[in-house]
């Protein structure tokens, strides 16, 4: 999953303390989340973002594609 919380914070020109102050949320998750290291997010923290920056959750969250093995190459050991 990419987290576009660091766009987002440019965008608006906001520091991670400010939205932490601002929306309550904790700078630590906020932290993770910038940094793209945060394995889970609470429901309540993501609409609070997304009221916060007044976008959807799409301009937020974005999830990855799996990569797919390239089916030519042959992956048996000889």
């Amino acid at each position: 999953m990419r987290v576009y919380l660091a766009r987002l914070l440019g965008e608006h020109k906001k520091k991670i303390s400010d939205v932490s102050r601002d929306t309550g949320i904790n700078r630590g998750t906020l932290t993770r989340m910038y940094h793209e290291t945060i394995e889970r997010v609470e429901l309540d923290v993501l609409d609070a973002l997304c009221d916060y920056f007044q976008c959807p959750i799409e301009a937020l969250l974005e999830p990855e594609l799996p990569k797919l093995e390239n089916p030519d190459s042959d992956s048996r050991i000889s």
